[in-house]
């Protein structure tokens, strides 16, 4: 009875090396960072995780330290030792800055202790580190989602009681800039249709947030793109010019296509006003436009502050470096959502030798409108012309 019993013991035994070897790998491959360290905060073991994670060093305190975390939690060597003395686990949610050009690391990190035995005295301590930056990503997307959805009823309501004032202003600027006309006031004439153009656009405007609130197509007005561009400079011309910024353009004139452009009209006003406000000091905006293949190539350089440390940030709706009341950060969201509709693409580096480089691309067939048969703009990609210089200021 007695041998029947140790046998299993022994086999045991035997196993003990094989089984130590799968507890490594095991501990090894965890995806998680896992660190045990002694009462004195040495570090006793760690996975290969926590080793790509925390600096060499034995001691786990000056390693977290040494990531340079930015979290409440400044003294590290005071919470762990709490965590051993009080003999209760505690779980921290801690921020990893990156390179200038990388995306923050959030971790969220439990630290427990380690007795002896159960109920034992506590003889050091385990830390867990996981990387939840993902969910941290799919959280704030999420967030996002739900204020632009506020944002759009709301957008809709306001474009639905502006619509009547607007047209009556409208109306008001006509009979002004009839009787202005017959009174010969050239100045007063040409203030007024500055004016009845500048409400024309927000017409436009409030007629695409409707459009859009009831899911219809819009309808754009057909315009080449260099006048689309052109149009945006001078309804930024005075902006400009009262920030001491000049606004250079070279334009592609051979042959460019025809683009239904009011939403581009839009945009280009928003990344021309992103780029004055980017030099408060005053500067230059040079506005390029090409086409290269088959697409339409527009870049807007400045040579402002550059990008901001979270450049990958920058397009999404509601992230904004400017102080509170001065932007909603909802501008470049609003670009990018609208390059899309036309299959385009928008990016943003950083500018040499200072400043930064937005280019703007969009398809040709995608943007452009048959004429006679043909798509107009495909041999501007062929005819290698130089653009012409034009400057504003």
């Amino acid at each position: 009875m007695d041998q029947t019993r140790s046998q299993p013991q022994n086999t045991s035994v035997a196993d003990r090396p094989a089984l130590q070897a799968v507890f490594e790998a095991i501990f090894e491959s965890l995806p998680m960072a896992v660190v045990v360290f002694d009462r004195r905060l040495e570090i006793v073991v760690r996975n290969e995780a926590a080793k790509a994670l925390i600096p060499e060093g034995p001691d786990l305190s000056a390693a977290l330290a040494g990531l340079t975390v930015e979290s409440r939690y400044e003294d590290w060597a005071a919470e762990l030792r709490k965590v051993m003395e009080t003999d209760l686990a505690r779980r921290i949610d801690v921020t990893l800055p990156r390179g200038e050009d990388q995306a923050e690391v959030f971790l969220n990190m439990l630290i427990s202790p380690l007795r002896r035995d159960r109920g034992g005295e506590t003889i050091g301590g385990l830390l867990m580190a996981e990387d939840v930056t993902a969910n941290i990503g799919m959280q704030r997307r999420l967030a996002v989602s739900e204020r632009l959805a506020a944002v759009g009823k709301l957008a809709a309501r306001v474009a639905h009681e502006l619509n009547n004032p607007l047209d009556g202003i409208l109306r008001y600027t006509n009979l002004a800039l009839r009787l202005a006309a017959e009174g010969g006031d050239s100045k007063l004439v040409g203030f007024l249709e500055n004016a009845r153009t500048g409400m024309l656009r927000m017409s436009e405007i409030i007629r695409d947030l409707l459009d859009f609130s009831r899911s219809t197509p819009s309808t754009f007005q057909q315009a080449t793109l260099n006048k689309i561009v052109e149009d945006a400079v001078s309804a930024l011309d005075g902006r400009a010019q009262e920030a001491n910024i000049t606004v250079v353009c070279n334009f592609h004139q051979t042959d460019m296509p025809v683009v239904r452009g009011s939403n581009l009209f839009q945009v280009f006003c928003n990344l021309i006003k992103n780029a004055i406000d980017a030099m408060p000091n005053g500067g230059t905006v040079t506005l390029t436009t090409r086409i290269i293949t088959d697409d339409i190539v527009v870049t807007i350089a400045d040579t402002g502050i550059g990008l901001p440390r979270q450049a990958d940030r920058i397009f999404e709706a509601f992230f904004t470096t400017k102080p509170p009341g001065q932007g909603t950060g909802l501008g470049l969201a609003v670009c990018k959502e609208l390059i899309e509709k036309y299959s385009g693409t928008i990016t943003a580096e950083p500018n040499t030798p200072r400043g930064t480089l937005v280019t703007v691309r969009i398809p040709v067939i995608s943007c452009t409108s048959l004429v006679g048969g043909r798509l107009r703009g495909r041999a501007a990609s062929d005819s290698g012309a130089e653009p012409q210089k034009t400057l504003h200021s």
